[in-house]
């Protein structure tokens, strides 16, 4: 694939591929997780991530019919790819919570954008969904943040 997305088929791509990516990115967290509570969201989110592959999935499969194929300018990939922080190191506690909600707040974008560019009312409606769900998760990341790491400092 190159730097835009040619269709709904390179767009389902790269969101699925996305959503396996948040799923390992949480799971992988919560496996890390001293503080029972944060590891069962950690683990949560991960669950949710990949009920929203699943979705897209039975998009691409064609479960449900998409009523166009039209042509998808300047919507560009890297602007939905958050950078892994380089160090080798474990993250700590306040790390991953940042990290977690960037991670959010680039797929709320993604969807947010894709819903605005595309024809088909019920893929729309599907992206317009996703969207929601990952602000959510980026709210709870931010209240968590707020109530631990704020507080303590």
């Amino acid at each position: 694939m190159g730097n835009e997305f040619r269709d709904v088929d390179d767009i389902l791509d790269f969101a699925i591929a996305r959503e396996q990516e948040a799923h390992d990115f949480y799971k992988g967290l919560a496996d890390k997780m001293d503080k029972p509570q944060m590891k069962k969201v950690f683990d949560q989110f991960a669950r949710e991530e990949l009920g929203h592959k699943s979705k897209l999935e039975g998009v691409k499969e064609g479960k449900r019919m998409l009523a166009s194929k039209r042509e998808i300018m300047d919507l560009k990939m890297s602007d939905y790819l958050v950078a892994e922080p380089e160090a080798e190191g474990e993250l700590d506690y306040q790390q991953a919570l940042i990290l977690a909600m960037k991670k959010e707040k680039v797929a709320y974008l993604l969807y947010s954008n894709l819903a605005d560019r595309v024809d088909d009312g019920g893929l729309k409606d599907l992206f317009s969904s996703l969207a929601q769900e990952e602000a959510k998760h980026k709210l709870r990341f931010e209240v968590e943040y707020d109530d631990v790491i704020l507080t303590e400092n």
